[in-house]
């Protein structure tokens, strides 16, 4: 194999890491890769077909110049901050120019004990590492930033966790592992001059646009607090729950980021919460704004040894109204609407409060609300409401609200589906891929894969993947275990 990975961040940041070797599989098997991930890495398709392909995508077999480490980093915890944290069943692998001319890490999830496990075995299990796969590629696909998925092996090796289940091991590809996280453990652990250090690290090679700002530091703070509103904003317009937004989960680069217990909306709930440990609701569904600035508190407050409060307070005050013009822009879209007018804040949200009250599928109905016609029948949508006459109140706004726009019902349409996803990743499909997987039958999942890369394309025969779910995929809940 010609790949060969450098070692970035272990070299620019060698006292915010450990070398640690991988605990391969003995017999590792190879279910399911992206080829468009691996062409971004220039890896050859014909590297997937080689015998000892598994060896490498799980680590008992390196990459030239591969040097294994885990990184060290602490971060907020549901509110409360933990200063064990770090990589503590992944490893990074190391990094590798892409053919856009930007470098990626190769980070393998599942690798074993480092020593940031606690008492964790440092594995990951088929489920999760399935729905780590599908979630990085579904959200890559509907133009969410996101971490990609390289490859997902499996093997025979039981792991103990709610039950006995099979170990598995992800290879996820991003920019930049470094986390709100790593910025809170140099504060917290009073190095600034290690706080420091990363930050120059993380300008030079992550945003060195930033670099002739007469404050670097808060220009890149201004960076991150802008994509990350812009990220929440794109979450709560498909409606996606990651579930939990612990700051060590948050990437600089405002991308979507470790997959855990995230689900995507059936029935709109806006108190949804997908994380059976959440008891609070803390990362409820409506909750996702409020957070993300919290974490960006957070994420500023690690840096007030290097920028001044008033200015802190200046960057941090750039979330709320980037989050919603976003937020408004993109469900203006979602409505078909190409121009902003004063009334569609309130127009949005007596949408989604019909929505809501007439316990209506989020996708599916901004999906059917693209056949939106002038007649008194509305749309096909109106079929489906439970009070046809609350439906046909909201519709009478919307019409008037359409008959400022400058477009045709054809363009309307045309231009709403391709902004309403047909197809998303729910937890019932991802659930009975995952089932499948476990019993040797991997051609659910890469059925499920092939659908979730054209999310906005009506597939012919694959209406099955297009409808509400059953009750028992409603009411699933997922757990943060791995």
């Amino acid at each position: 194999m010609s790949l060969f990975l450098s070692s970035t961040y272990a070299s620019g940041l060698p006292d915010l890491v450990s070398l640690v070797a991988v605990t391969p599989f003995a017999e590792p098997k190879l279910l399911a890769y992206s080829a468009e991930t691996a062409a971004l890495l220039q890896i050859p398709a014909e590297f997937f077909q080689q015998a000892d392909a598994a060896d490498y995508l799980s680590g008992k077999k390196l990459f030239e110049g591969s040097k294994p480490i885990a990184q060290k980093y602490a971060g907020h915890q549901f509110g409360q901050y933990n200063p064990q944290l770090g990589d503590g069943r992944g490893l990074l692998l190391g990094d590798v120019k892409g053919t856009d001319g930007k470098n990626y890490d190769l980070h393998l999830k599942g690798a074993g004990r480092t020593p940031y496990s606690r008492f964790g075995d440092g594995r990951a299990v088929l489920r999760s590492s399935i729905r780590e796969f599908l979630a990085s590629e579904a959200m890559y696909h509907l133009g969410i930033p996101s971490t990609r998925a390289l490859s997902l092996v499996g093997s025979t090796e039981p792991v103990q966790r709610e039950t006995m289940e099979q170990g598995a091991m992800v290879i996820r590809v991003c920019p930049s592992h470094i986390r709100f996280g790593h910025f809170e453990h140099c504060f917290y652990t009073g190095d600034k001059n290690q706080l420091q250090r990363l930050v120059d690290f993380t300008l030079q090679q992550h945003f060195p646009e930033c670099l002739n700002a007469d404050n670097p530091t808060l220009a890149m703070l201004q960076q991150i607090v802008i994509s990350t509103a812009e990220l929440i904003s794109q979450w709560q317009a498909v409606g996606f729950n990651h579930g939990v937004m612990n700051t060590d989960n948050m990437s600089i680069l405002g991308l979507s980021f470790d997959y855990g217990p995230y689900a995507f909306l059936d029935d709109y709930q806006p108190g949804y919460i997908c994380n059976h440990s959440d008891h609070s609701g803390r990362y409820a569904f409506d909750e996702q704004p409020g957070i993300g600035l919290w974490n960006l508190n957070a994420l500023a407050h690690a840096l007030s040894p290097l920028i001044e409060v008033e200015d802190l307070r200046t960057a941090l005050g750039l979330y709320e109204p980037t989050l919603v013009s976003h937020y408004m822009a993109l469900m203006g879209k979602k409505l078909g609407l190409t121009t902003q007018q004063p009334t569609d804040r309130a127009l949005i949200g007596q949408w989604l409060a019909l929505l809501q009250q007439q316990k209506q599928d989020y996708t599916l109905s901004f999906r059917r609300l693209a056949d939106f016609s002038d007649d008194a029948q509305g749309s096909s949508l109106r079929d489906h409401m439970l009070d046809i006459a609350a439906f046909d109140q909201w519709a009478s706004l919307y019409r008037a609200r359409l008959a400022q726009e400058n477009t045709s019902a054809a363009e309307r349409k045309t231009q709403m589906n391709g902004v309403n996803p047909l197809y998303i990743l729910r937890n019932y499909l991802a659930q009975q891929a995952i089932a499948a997987a476990e019993q040797g039958d991997t051609a659910p999942l890469h059925e499920l894969m092939q659908i979730l890369q054209h999310p906005y394309q009506y597939q012919p025969g694959k209406e099955a993947f297009a409808t509400p779910p059953p009750d028992w995929g409603k009411a699933m809940t997922i757990s943060c275990s791995s």
